[in-house]
C-alpha cells in the first residue's frame, strides 16, 4: 500500500498546534513553488533555495531564477519568504548523471538528478539551523513522489535533520500552480531543465505528425 504523504505532512502540521516553524524549501522553478508558498507559508517561516544544476544553459537558469524572485517579491503571500539563489553549477549534474545519460526520462538518472538537490538543500537545513527541509518536485505529475519522499528521507538521516513528507500534486495542487502561474504571467516551461528531457521533448514534438493528430492544447509542464 502506498504511503499517503500529502496526509503525512497534514498530520505534522496539525501536530505543531500554529507554533511557526523554519523550511528550507528547495524549488525547481516560481510555477512548482506557487502553490507550495502559498500553502506551507500559513505554517511556516520559509527560505526558498533554488538550486538546480541539470537546468540546460545559464539563460534557462537565470530566467527561472528571475521568475522565483519576481514571484516571491509580487505573490500575495500569507507571510513574506526569503529566497537564496544558487551559482550556476552544471559541472555537478553532468557528474551526478555519469552513465545514465541514455537512460528515459522519469528513471534512474531523474532519480540522481534528485538526489543531487535533495542533498544540497539537507546541507543547507543543517548549516542554517532549519527546523525542516522539502522540495517543490512532487508538484510535477511528471516527478515520483515516492522516490523522492524516499530521498528526502534518506538525506535527513544523513545530515541528521528533518524531512517535511509531502505530495503537492495532490488536492488538485498542480491545478492551483498553473492559475497561479497564470495569475502573475509566468514563464512555464516546457521540460524540466535539463538537455536530456529538452531532447526527448524535440523528439516527441517532430514524430506527432500535425496532419493526422490535432494539437494538443496546453504542453505537458514539468
Amino acid at each position: 500500500m502506498k504511503q499517503n504523504f500529502q496526509l503525512e505532512m497534514e498530520k505534522l502540521i496539525d501536530s505543531l498546534g500554529g507554533e511557526r516553524k523554519t523550511l528550507l524549501l528547495h524549488s525547481c522553478c516560481a510555477p512548482c513553488s506557487s502553490y507550495v508558498l502559498e500553502t506551507l507559508c500559513r505554517h511556516f517561516d520559509i527560505t526558498v533555495d533554488y538550486y538546480n544544476p541539470n537546468i540546460d544553459t545559464a539563460e534557462e537558469y537565470e530566467m527561472r531564477a528571475k521568475e522565483q524572485c519576481r514571484f516571491a517579491c509580487e505573490a500575495a503571500l500569507a507571510f513574506p519568504v526569503k529566497v537564496h539563489v544558487e551559482p550556476y553549477r552544471p559541472s555537478e549534474f553532468y557528474e551526478a548523471v555519469k552513465g545514465l545519460e541514455q537512460i528515459p526520462e522519469g528513471g534512474e538518472r531523474c532519480f540522481a538528478c534528485y538526489r543531487l538537490r535533495l542533498e544540497q538543500a539537507a546541507k543547507l537545513c543543517r548549516e542554517g539551523n532549519y527546523d525542516y527541509f522539502c522540495t517543490t518536485l512532487s508538484i510535477s505529475p511528471h516527478k515520483n513522489a515516492q522516490k523522492l519522499n524516499e530521498i528526502g528521507l534518506e538525506m535527513a538521516e544523513k545530515y541528521g535533520v528533518k524531512w517535511l513528507f509531502s505530495d503537492f500534486k495532490k488536492k488538485n495542487g498542480f491545478r492551483r500552480s498553473t492559475e497561479l502561474s497564470d495569475t502573475y504571467d509566468m514563464y512555464r516551461q516546457d521540460y524540466c531543465g535539463c538537455v536530456f528531457s529538452r531532447q526527448e521533448r524535440l523528439a516527441a514534438q517532430k514524430s506527432t505528425c500535425s496532419v493526422c493528430e490535432p494539437p494538443a492544447e496546453a504542453k505537458p509542464e514539468f
